[in-house]
């Protein structure tokens, strides 16, 4: 039955009955006068400490130009204690679903590909790699029958994620001209994610379009469109200015580490969500754990690797 919105009509009161200005108003404190304070403001719109995360940007950025406009052999180091930490995340978010990486196999191989990428060229860095994973194999073997596919499985994908996807920075070094691509490829990266964090938040005022939200709920196809412009003027002014590339070619390797670089943070925001945590690790204010500042980096890198090696040859150590 329908209800007036209104409410009911108002009743003649009978005699004696008290009315409403037969009882006092309740007494006015001065709490109830008092405003209510505001709720407190995330640092920004997307829940970071903005500033704090932009001082650990540019530390980190700083320490990259640091060691490879230096002795560019320093950069090795950089890379393998990052990525050092970041298995160590990885261990730890695997550890909560009872799967246990081979951590000491993984890491001495993953120093073992790397190195080999540097210094003697990808054939044994290829050897490194299947020897490694060997390893692996027969590091397991003590710890029993019970999980040891998933023990092994989670250790050559730990090996795959991050040292092998991280050779191809080495390879990307080892040239002469090697401190000029590595730095193409971070610029790259940065700016894809610089220009979706800005597009996002200014286009995305008015209503965002969430791009994955099954996946991760803060990516918009605003935030989409801002990675791939700033990606394609960097890749225009890279190989313009740093490396003697033409124009068209950085569009395109702009374009297509933009793609990567998006594809690699949903993977590592699919593998948080399979593993049921918010961050890797909290070593970084303002971004979370090491691994959430490489997850868009190894995956850009066989591809900037690829299309920097197609439009500028280089020698490639065998």
């Amino acid at each position: 039955m329908d209800t007036d919105p209104a409410g009911p009509p108002d009743t003649p009161a009978l005699p004696g009955t008290p009315g409403p200005a037969d009882f006092p108003a309740p007494p006015v404190t001065a709490e109830a006068d008092a405003p209510v304070p505001p709720a407190a403001r995330p640092a920004s719109r997307t829940g970071r400490n903005l500033p704090v995360a932009i001082g650990v940007g540019a530390l980190l950025g700083g320490l990259v130009l640091l060691t490879l406009l230096t002795i560019k052999a320093t950069f090795l180091i950089y890379v393998g204690v990052a990525l050092g930490i970041a298995l160590t995340e990885l261990a730890g978010g695997l550890g909560k679903r009872d799967i246990k990486i081979p951590v000491i196999p993984v890491a001495a191989g993953g120093l073992a590909v790397g190195g080999c990428m540097y210094w003697l060229g990808y054939g044994w860095a290829l050897a490194a790699l299947g020897l490694t994973v060997l390893g692996i194999f027969a590091w397991r073997l003590p710890g029993g029958a019970s999980g040891y596919v998933k023990d092994v499985t989670a250790g050559i994908f730990a090996l795959i994620y991050l040292p092998v996807l991280a050779s191809f920075v080495v390879a990307m070094l080892a040239p002469a001209d090697g401190p000029r691509r590595v730095i193409t490829f971070v610029i790259l990266t940065v700016c894809s994610d610089i220009g979706g964090y800005a597009a996002g938040i200014t286009l995305g005022r008015g209503g965002r379009h969430l791009m994955a939200p099954a996946i991760s709920p803060k990516k918009t196809w605003e935030g989409f469109a801002g990675s791939v412009v700033a990606g394609l003027i960097g890749g225009a002014l890279c190989l313009r200015f740093l490396l003697p590339g033409h124009v068209w070619a950085g569009l395109l390797t702009g374009a297509a580490a933009v793609f990567a670089a998006i594809l690699g943070d949903l993977v590592e925001s699919m593998i948080k969500r399979d593993l049921d945590i918010k961050d890797m690790g909290s070593l970084l204010p303002g971004h979370g754990g090491v691994l959430e500042r490489l997850d868009s980096l190894l995956a850009a890198a066989p591809v900037v690797w690829v299309l920097l090696y197609v439009f500028i040859p280089a020698h490639l150590p065998r």
